[in-house]
Parts: C-alpha cells; structure tokens; sequence
C-alpha cells in the first residue's frame, strides 16, 4: 500500500468518525427569566435552562465573563435546573448562553438571554403625539424624553417585555434628549400601555427607572359618563380642584384627558351610590397650567374597550390678566318680571371676549365678543324679557384670543332683583341658549312688609278720629257758655 492510499484512508475514517459524533450532539436548550428578563434593582431573579432527560451537568455563560459562570447538576429526573440571583446587580446584567453535558458530549448553546437591571437613573417621560386618545385603526407616536444624557432609549409594552424597541436618543435645542416611537395601527383587542427607560451606550443592559405608565385610549360607542367640577366651571388661582367623572353604566374605572394633554390621568371607581359609578380626579392647587378643556371616559378593568367621550367640560381660571372689568345693569338692579334688562361687562382694555357668571350655578358663564364704543371695550348681555329666575348675584370677567381658559379679575358682583311671578318663556323669546339658563334665584316675598304699612295707616285713622272727636267736644263746650 502507498503512503499516499494509506493517508486518504485514514482521512476518510477521521470524517466518518467526526460525521458520526456531531449526530450524537445534542439540540440546545432554553433558557428564560423569572419573572422576566428586565429586573428592578436588588429584587431576585431566576434563571431557567431545559436540557433532556439524563444531562448530568449545565453550564451558564455571561459573556464578558469567565466561562463557565455558573455550574449547576439537575435533579435525578430533571431535565432542567435554575441559576438564582438573590440581589439583581449591574454586574449580574448582561447577554446568557447555557448548555449542558451529557454522557454523549455537550449539547448546543441556548440562544442568548439579555438580562437587564433597571434602577441606575431617574426616570424619562412618556408622552403620546398629539394625543393618548386614537381611533381605531389610527396611528400614534410616543415620545420618550429626559435632561439626562441617555443614548438611548428603550420602549418596552407591559405586560410583555419580549415586545420592546430601542432607539438612538437625538438632543433637542432645549437640551433634552428624546427619542420618537411611531405606534400603530392600534386596535381594540388588548390594552396598549407602555413604559420608556434610558441607557448609557456602554452599559446597554443597565436601564434607568422606568418611566409612569402610558395606556393608548380608544374610544367606543357605549354610553357616554358626565364630567362636572366641584368648585364649578370658574376657578381661582390657589383653589384646589377636584373633577367628577359619573355614569349610570356600571364602569371599572374612568380615564380623564385634557384637550392638548399628552398624558391620560386614571382613576378606579368610587363605591356606587344611587346607582352611579363615579371617579374623583384631584388635579392640585390650581395654576395657569390647569386651564382648559376636559373630557373624561368610563372603562372595564379587564377589556380594553372605552366608552364614548363625555361632553367637553371648559375650565378658566381667573386672576391671571391685570384686567378688572367693570358691570352695570340697565334700566336698574330691581326690575319687575317681564321687563328687558342688559348687563353691561365693560374694560378700557383691549379684551376679545366677556364672560358673564352667576353665582352658584353650575352651568357654563355666557360669552359674548366684545365691542369697541366711546373709548370702551364692551359687551351687552340682554335679559328680554327678565324673568324671577334670572334674579340672582353676577360677575363678569374678560380674556384675549390667545389664552381663552384664562381669565381676568373678577368684577364687582351685583344683585339683580327681579319681582313679580316666575314666569315661563319659550327658547324663541330668550336669545341665550337655553341649556345655559342660570339656576332660579327666590321671588321676593312683600307679605309682611305690606301688613305693617296697613297697620301703620290704620293707626294714623284712628289718632285722627280722636283729634276730630275731641276737637267737636271742646267747640261744643264753648257754644253752651255763651248761651249761659
């Protein structure tokens, strides 16, 4: 036999023989996270690795790190064991292989496990573009921003953190760094709400605190709750504020949004009462910032389906112009019912709109744009005819176009009394809206001030009765002494 014979003889055995081992190999096992692959700092975290039956020994990797970084022996019967982590640390943080021995050789690597620590950072904000409120169907874009200097910033929707998008961070000319999520098509079949982290690029697997939670809204066609505010629709600067979302419909939970708001305030369902549901939504101590308009939505903890929107509520805040408007009323404050009377709202300022409010009614102030006449910006609020229900205590205020839910200084309050009897007017006779028809104000009662004018007159009688008798007594007198 040749050298040459005998060498290719014993290369084909060594290929068979290499052929037959790495058909003996294994297939790779899985590897997870409990309870999930993102993980607060200090909290525990488990790592599972399932191999077959009769492994004798697994091994798990952290790339970066010595090899093996863990070894673990599986139970008789097993045919998978776990890595505990009791303290999750940055330096436990990092992409995972395992694999395991058998009597055969060792198995395949698992595919990578990216195990991340969050906590290292102050939080971002998430916010929807231009609103967490979308249509069916509709697209969004969610944007996820902070003063820090994040490279990066990582979308993660809850409930699932295998569904998660990483993008590079952009710096904005006000010195935030932000990064835009487009989101969409969304649909009502499953809750979208999401959180947003930051990174360093050098550490991509140790994240920031994640930011407050962000749920998409998608309004249905089930009933529609209503939304009121306990210090009614005119507030001051300092008040607290509270709104009150409300519906016949058994709801879960209510959602109120702000027009122009990017975020989505919740609130769970107060105890029912007279068979209501209700929500309370304390907004603070009130500011420039919590003037505008509000709609609210009822919703199931368990579905994703939201009602129909409320109907808008406007909140103004008042006190933030240098303005005082001034009111008068024509012909006078005490008018008889039938009448035509005018509130007048006038300002030497150059104001857009009047408002006009009575006090304690819950209903919006009436608007109306103002007129330039003799030097005065002003605006008529024309009452014809009057009636009782319209008496009552008013106050005006102004704005300009580019702040509406802003207002001026209130002006002096003045009392508009109105007698005679309540009476009932059509729509057609009432140039306001009657929807914005002011509480009824009480008649005013002049029972007991008429009783004491008729006893005052029926004294003065008798005072001259006895005046008269005692006068036609004395001239009696004198007449019987002179015939004497």
């Amino acid at each position: 036999m040749t050298p040459t014979l005998r060498a290719l003889i014993c290369l084909g055995l060594s290929v068979g023989l290499r052929t037959q081992v790495e058909a003996e190999t294994f297939p790779k096992p899985t590897l997870w996270a409990e309870p999930g692959p993102v993980i607060p700092r200090g909290s525990p975290v488990t790592i599972w690795c399932q191999g077959t039956p009769g492994a004798e020994e697994y091994r798990l990797d952290k790339e970066g790190s010595p090899a093996p970084w863990k070894i673990q022996k599986p139970q008789e019967t097993g045919d998978k064991v776990n890595f505990s982590i009791t303290h999750m640390t940055e330096y436990n943080a990092g992409r995972h292989r395992c694999y395991y021995r058998s009597p055969a050789g060792w198995s395949e690597r698992s595919d990578p496990l990216e195990l991340v620590v969050t906590g290292f950072y102050s939080k971002p904000s998430l916010s929807a573009l231009p609103s967490p409120v979308v249509t069916s169907g509709g697209n969004v874009t969610l944007q996820c921003g902070s003063g820090q200097g994040f490279h990066r910033f990582i979308l993660t929707k809850e409930g699932d953190h295998r569904l998660s998008w990483t993008l590079d961070s952009q710096r904005q000319h006000s010195g935030q760094y932000q990064a835009l999520f487009p989101v969409g098509p969304v649909t009502p079949n499953h809750k979208w709400t999401f959180r947003c982290y930051g990174c360093s690029r050098d550490s991509p697997q140790v994240w920031s605190l994640p930011s407050d939670a962000l749920e998409l809204l998608i309004p249905g066609e089930s009933g529609k709750p209503s939304l009121l505010s306990q210090q009614g629709p005119i507030v001051a600067s300092g008040q607290s504020l509270t709104l009150q979302c409300r519906s016949d419909v058994a709801y879960d939970r209510f959602a109120l949004h702000k027009e122009g708001g990017r975020d989505l305030p919740q609130s769970l369902v107060l105890q029912p009462q007279a068979g209501l549901s209700q929500a309370l939504f304390p907004l603070g101590t009130v500011s420039s910032s919590h003037g505008g308009r509000y709609r609210c939505y009822g919703g199931y903890n368990l579905s994703s389906e939201w009602s129909a929107p409320s109907d808008p509520l406007d909140i103004l805040v008042a006190g933030h112009l240098p303005d005082t408007p001034s009111l008068s009323v024509q012909p006078g404050p005490r008018v008889a019912s039938g009448e035509n009377v005018t509130l007048r709202c006038q300002s030497r300022r150059p104001m857009a709109t009047f408002l006009l409010s009575k006090e304690g009614a819950a209903d919006p102030p009436l608007h109306l744009r103002s007129e330039h006449r003799a030097q005065q910006f002003q605006a008529e609020f024309s009452m014809s005819p009057v009636t009782s229900t319209q008496g009552g205590t008013y106050r005006c205020y102004s704005s300009n176009s580019t702040s509406p839910f802003l207002l001026s200084h209130s002006s002096e309050p003045l009392a508009l009394l109105v007698s005679g009897a309540a009476d009932t007017i059509s729509p057609s006779q009432n140039n306001s809206d009657p929807k914005s028809e002011f509480p009824a104000a009480q008649p005013q009662d002049y029972t007991v001030e008429n009783s004491i004018r008729m006893g005052v007159a029926g004294l003065v009688l008798v005072a001259l009765g006895v005046l008269l008798y005692e006068a036609r007594s004395s001239q009696k007198q004198i007449q019987d002494a002179a015939r004497m």
